[in-house]
């Protein structure tokens, strides 16, 4: 089995495949769509705050861009942030920033098909994703179930290394024991995923604004603070980016590849996990959520991210032997003082838990497509709870390969579906442009000479 999986994933990760498939798919998608993740980006601003018009049984538009927000926003956000600034210096970001640009459109094509091929559970509630896609669209009830298999794989793997990452930051934050903070996280999951109603999509709407508008003020402080500092390391970002001593040395290539890498992998552009819950919202026009979705890819990396690498950069320290989230706390600490540090491990606890129930959320609408019985969504949420107990108390390797199997599996599987449903995405952004949004811009003009 280890040989297996380690066999894949060489194939997948280290000779950068799965890399490559990301980036002909978003290219593909942008030069379809005409770039309308730049054309309509003012427009995908106007949706976050757009009201549902009428009651359902489906989640708000709001709600589902707040649930693959979560996910996103999460753990890796801010570890994956470090390794990129640690290996591939301040270049790894702007090729980050060009990644979020090109995947945003893969986002919108799998959350578009993802509303056209949704169904309703019994209890009428909209449910979708890329294994629905697959069955109906694709023709491929096969290729639907294996992505559910390694989506559930990817994602039981994935809350050993958020558990960890918490209990690495409160020990060096405050000297907790790792039980604790383990059992501690353990319980506030347990209390919401097994409580008597879905409070997951409510939770998280008021929680993912409040945590990314807390982290992103406090890096503003430190940026105000280095403002100075700021056209230099601009300059810095884009000259490592495109250097030619970075050519000269052979690292350019390295540098590329290191951002492509975390930008990909930190929005998830692609992988098929948000359009699982972005099926469920409660919208008039398939390609609306797919612009909310977009904007996603742009929160997390434009903003969380390059918000992270700042605070990294703008550090005087020597970074020599700082690795992973000690590197991150260090440099708050550097700019606002020891309650730097506290910060990052309390923040980290939020993303983290975000993290967790963005992932629930995501699994339920995958486990309905294999079969609607309670017991197989009880029987994920015990392995959730065994995974971040496991993930707290020690590392296991082997589960970390096991998630990257995954989520390399999912996505190969999820960017074929994609494709070959092409025509759908692009037919059904021609209608949203050609009749919604130009009667909304009528109705607009409309009151307008009214008044």
């Amino acid at each position: 089995m280890e040989n297996v999986i380690s066999f894949v994933n060489g194939i997948l990760w280290e000779r950068n495949v799965l890399v490559w498939m990301l980036i002909g798919a978003g290219l593909f998608f942008s030069i379809k769509t005409r770039f309308v993740q730049l054309r309509l980006f003012k427009h995908m601003l106007s949706l976050v705050g757009e009201k549902n018009e009428e009651k359902s049984e489906g989640i708000t538009s709001f709600q589902a861009f707040c649930i693959s927000t979560a996910s996103r926003v999460g753990a890796g956000n801010l570890v994956g942030v470090v390794a990129a600034v640690s290996i591939g210096g301040a270049g790894s970001i702007f090729w980050m920033w060009v990644m979020a640009i090109i995947g945003s459109a893969s986002a919108f094509a799998e959350t578009v098909l993802a509303i056209i091929y949704r169904e309703k559970t019994k209890d009428g509630k909209f449910v979708g994703g890329p294994a629905f896609f697959l069955e109906k669209g694709v023709g491929k009830k096969w290729l639907g179930v294996l992505f559910v298999i390694s989506a559930l794989v990817c994602w039981a793997g994935v809350m050993q290394v958020v558990s960890n990452s918490v209990t690495e930051s409160f020990k060096v934050a405050f000297g907790i024991n790792e039980w604790i903070v383990t059992i501690i996280l353990m319980l506030l999951t347990g209390v919401v995923i097994f409580g008597k109603k879905d409070k997951i999509s409510s939770l998280l709407s008021k929680l993912v604004p409040l945590m990314s508008a807390l982290y992103l003020l406090v890096v503003l402080f430190i940026v105000i603070k280095n403002i100075n500092l700021i056209p230099g390391l601009m300059i810095e970002i884009v000259s490592q980016a495109l250097g030619i001593r970075q050519a000269v040395g052979g690292s350019l290539g390295a540098v590329i590849m290191i951002g492509v890498k975390r930008g990909l992998f930190s929005n998830e552009a692609g992988s098929g996990s948000a359009p699982s819950a972005a099926a469920s919202a409660d919208v008039n026009h398939p390609a609306k959520q797919g612009l909310l979705q977009a904007l996603g890819v742009f929160v997390d990396t434009i903003l969380i991210c390059s918000a992270t690498a700042f605070v990294m950069l703008l550090a005087d320290i020597d970074k020599t032997n700082l690795t992973g989230m000690k590197f991150l706390q260090e440099s708050f600490r550097y700019h606002v003082g020891d309650w730097g540090v506290i910060f990052i491990a309390l923040i980290l606890f939020l993303f983290s838990f975000s993290t967790v129930l963005g992932i629930m959320f995501y699994a339920k609408n995958n486990i309905i497509f294999l079969s609607e019985k309670e017991i197989f969504q009880s029987m994920f949420k015990i392995l959730v709870l065994v995974m971040l107990f496991q993930g707290g108390i020690q590392q296991n390797l082997f589960i970390w390969s096991l998630a990257d199997f995954g989520i390399g599996l999912m996505t190969v599987i999820n960017l074929i579906g994609i494709l070959l449903l092409s025509k759908e995405v692009k037919d059904c952004l021609g209608n949203y442009e050609g009749n919604f949004l130009k009667k909304q811009k009528a109705e607009k003009t409309k009151i307008i000479m009214k008044l």
